[in-house]
């Protein structure tokens, strides 16, 4: 495999989980607390809305980081080992772990009505997936400086 491929696998893998990382530090800090201020009687049509748009937002590049993560374990330059790449496909594992088991039953409840109960655990358990990628952007980071 080309050199330039495995450099433009890393490259796109970087800038797709720095974009994550972003993100989710935006989610966690900002979005998902304020969650609480919207009145209960607009909450449900908010939380429909939200789980709608938020789909457009994130899906593309936690596919791509999803894609690149796993070439990586095939296609990478030289400097990067295996078993930085097998960190970075574990990582993942928490962080779609996290979103399918933990984050979306939560926004499902949260779309039949708000409870303070559901969004303290949503807002406590993303603090996982706010670890995870934050790790994923050194390890991204790290993995383009040994390409």
């Amino acid at each position: 495999m080309p050199d330039e491929i495995a450099r433009g696998v890393v490259l796109l893998h970087l800038a797709a989980t720095l974009f994550l990382v972003g993100l989710i530090w935006f989610v966690q800090v900002v979005h998902y607390p304020l969650m609480a201020r919207v009145g209960r009687a607009e909450f449900v049509a908010y939380e429909q809305a939200h789980a709608r748009r938020t789909t457009w937002v994130v899906a593309p590049p936690m596919l791509v980081e999803l894609g690149t993560g796993i070439a990586l374990l095939w296609v990478r330059p030289a400097g990067v080992s295996l078993a930085a790449a097998l960190a970075g496909v574990a990582l993942l594992a928490v962080v779609w772990g996290s979103t399918r088991f933990v984050q979306v039953p939560c926004h499902e409840r949260l779309s039949r009505a708000f409870d303070p109960g559901v969004h303290r655990r949503l807002v406590s358990t993303n603090w996982v997936r706010t670890a995870a990628w934050s790790l994923r952007g050194i390890l991204a980071v790290w993995m383009v400086t040994q390409s």
